[in-house]
């Protein structure tokens, strides 16, 4: 079994988390609590891929790379 690395994004919203597997297209998620967000994108990914493997699709290393910062910035 290999192991590959995707790159997600969670964001919170009113509702709960929101999540979106940046590599693979279409595929994103939702969960009252930051937990289940991301037990179910991690379901979500795993999903895909078996989908994309029984179509036959070639699967291709994820190519993204992304870096997420925080800057502190003063206003008046």
């Amino acid at each position: 079994m290999k192991i590959q690395n995707f790159s997600v994004i969670i964001e919170q919203d009113k509702n709960g988390f929101v999540a979106e597997c940046l590599d693979l297209q279409g595929c994103y998620t939702q969960g009252k609590t930051y937990e289940e967000v991301v037990k179910n994108i991690k379901d979500a990914i795993k999903l895909n891929l078996e989908d994309r493997t029984a179509r036959r699709e070639k699967l291709n290393a994820p190519e993204r790379s992304f870096s997420l910062s925080n800057f502190q910035i003063a206003v008046a």
